[in-house]
């Protein structure tokens, strides 16, 4: 099994968050410092800055956070304004995938890690909304090329759905997550994002969540959500 799979199903930390880990080299395998991409055998010890890893043996946590502007999805310690802190709640729990920080709206956060990569692998094609405010008068060429797909860091961004929403105003729902993927998007455009807030993610929403504000997914939410990742 391969590294970041091996922990996150311990549910002490989410894949992303292995590989910073690794490239920090805090993990070890039998005593070695641990490379991207090591597989692990049932009898390998590893330990993370040297010690056994705790697993999660608690209740699954499912959380929806409406993120503030400023909020880094990390769950570095030392980094200001780390998601983790600024939730603070009371047993380990990870963000699944990420907002810059420049962006706000709903991010999920759990200690689940077996559903992380299901939710993040763009083949799966799990929807994601935003509504974003740009600095120029949105045009039907323009949400017209969005939809359609821009070139940006080599490749064309799968076709989306784009609705614009006011004069400055768009709603677009990806199906994919390239690194500032819908800012890189508007700048190869000739626009520049103002705002950028999530609303959705797959069935989850929002639902009148105060900015900054958290809370459990209901029963409902979660049947649907996790049905969807079967």
């Amino acid at each position: 099994m391969r590294i970041n799979k091996f922990i996150s199903e311990t549910g002490f930390c989410s894949r992303r968050e292995t590989n910073r880990l690794i490239a920090a080299g805090r993990i070890t395998i039998n005593g070695t410092v641990c490379e991207a991409g090591a597989h692990v055998e049932p009898q390998d010890i590893v330990l993370i800055d040297g010690k056994a890893i705790p697993i999660n043996r608690s209740e699954p946590v499912y959380l929806a956070l409406n993120k503030p502007v400023g909020i880094v999805c990390t769950a570095a310690e030392e980094v200001a304004g780390n998601i983790i802190s600024y939730v603070n709640y009371p047993s380990r729990i990870f963000a699944i995938g990420r907002l810059d920080k420049a962006s706000e709206g709903l991010i999920l956060l759990t200690n689940d890690g077996s559903i992380v990569n299901q939710m993040m692998r763009s083949e799966h094609g799990h929807e994601k909304e935003y509504v974003v405010t740009v600095d120029k008068p949105v045009t039907d060429e323009f949400t017209q090329a969005m939809s359609r797909g821009v070139e940006i860091l080599n490749v064309i961004t799968k076709p989306c759905k784009v609705d614009r929403t006011s004069e400055f105003e768009f709603r677009i729902i990806l199906t994919q997550g390239l690194n500032l993927q819908i800012r890189r998007m508007c700048k190869a455009l000739g626009y520049r994002v103002l705002k950028l807030e999530r609303v959705r993610i797959m069935n989850i929403t929002l639902d009148h969540l105060e900015r900054g504000q958290w809370r459990h997914l209901d029963r409902g939410e979660l049947e649907v959500l996790l049905s969807k990742l079967k």
